[in-house]
């Protein structure tokens, strides 16, 4: 069997963070496979016997290289997103090599991804989420609502910019890329008076203590996806090779359901908004009570948001769902859930917005 698994991720310092955490988990996986093969363990916490199939008997584990993959997104960095692509930008190279075999599976920001996959791939494992909300960063350690007038805030997203437009009209957003140490330093060198990014970003990072404020739902509805991770890889078929077939388990392990069920939801409330980094879009779930764990279904609570450009009209909206929690059930519900929720926005007005902006 093939000894190496290949994981695809772009180069910058925190995509080379998520692709090495996910990098971690999986040898934690493979230890434990390799435990239950030498050992012969029936009842190690890990993958079942029927992995010996699909190992074919190895002798040992396979190793695990990070591959930097350097994408269109990338390349590009004196625009904003909006105008050059959108969603999909950071993404597609690194697909086609999935695609193409060169690599085993990818790593990317859930966030980054386009509703729709190419055929072929599929999201094999959505993990633990970290925190999805976004946060500002102020020079002088100043929340939102305290912002002078006049006050120059640094963005990438068309999202954050129309709802700060909206809660804070009298400040300007303005548009700023590159990774976190670039936008940081354009923040302390007096370029911008306050930024907005990805808390999980800074938090992976190591840099929590520069976090001023974080904006949950109800002051900014964060990305979809934002704060989770996804580990694409090739959907299984009756011929796939053993080696694909390893991965596939590797994912079920690595898969965390109280992030993937409120994720799906989102992800389908995307996909029916036909949405991108072109249009003010956003969606946020989460599940509440989890701990109750002999309740047969957990409630989802999904809040989402489509605002004008210059945030002079928004259109917000929350639901709670219960989600079965059978996994044959629960992502079908999750799905419909995001779809129903599109839907209320759409008929309250949400259409005539996203016409305008085509």
């Amino acid at each position: 069997m093939t000894k190496i698994i290949k994981i695809g991720t772009r180069g910058s310092q925190l995509a080379l963070w998520q692709a090495n955490w996910v990098k971690c988990e999986i040898e934690k996986i493979l230890s434990c496979i390799d435990n239950e093969l030498n050992e012969n363990s029936a009842n190690i916490n890990c993958l079942n016997s029927s992995t010996k199939d699909v190992l074919d008997n190895a002798l040992s584990i396979p190793t695990i290289e990070i591959v930097k993959i350097k994408t269109t997104g990338d390349q590009i960095t004196d625009r904003p997103l909006s105008m050059v692509g959108g969603k999909g930008l950071f993404v597609k190279e690194i697909e086609q090599q999935l695609l193409d075999g060169q690599i085993d599976i990818a790593v990317h920001s859930m966030k980054d991804m386009p509703a729709d996959l190419p055929d072929g791939l599929t999201i094999g494992a959505i993990p633990v989420r970290a925190n999805p909300f976004d946060v500002i960063i102020s020079r002088d350690n100043i929340p939102l609502n305290d912002l002078p007038a006049g006050s120059r805030v640094g963005t990438s997203s068309l999202r954050r910019a129309s709802q700060i437009k909206h809660t804070r009209p009298d400040i300007t957003p303005i548009s700023i890329r590159g990774n976190l140490d670039t936008r940081l330093r354009k923040l302390d060198t007096g370029e911008y008076d306050a930024i907005i990014l990805a808390a999980a970003g800074l938090i992976r990072l190591g840099m929590k203590d520069r976090i001023t404020q974080y904006l949950d739902e109800n002051t900014m509805v964060p990305a979809v996806g934002q704060g989770a991770l996804c580990v694409e890889s090739r959907q299984i078929h009756g011929e796939s090779e053993k080696h694909d077939l390893l991965i596939s388990k590797i994912m079920a392990k690595l898969d965390d359901i109280n992030t993937r069920i409120p994720v799906e939801a989102e992800r389908a409330f995307l996909k029916k908004m036909e949405g991108s980094c072109h249009i003010p879009v956003a969606c946020f779930g989460k599940l509440e009570n989890k701990e109750k764990e002999n309740s047969n279904s957990l409630p989802l609570t999904l809040t989402g948001l489509v605002a004008s450009e210059d945030g002079s009209t928004i259109i917000k909206e929350s639901l709670t769902y219960l989600i079965n929690k059978e996994p044959k059930e629960c992502s079908t519900i999750a799905k419909n859930a995001g779809i129903e929720l599109a839907d209320l926005l759409l008929n309250k007005g949400a259409k005539k917005i996203l016409e305008s902006l085509k």
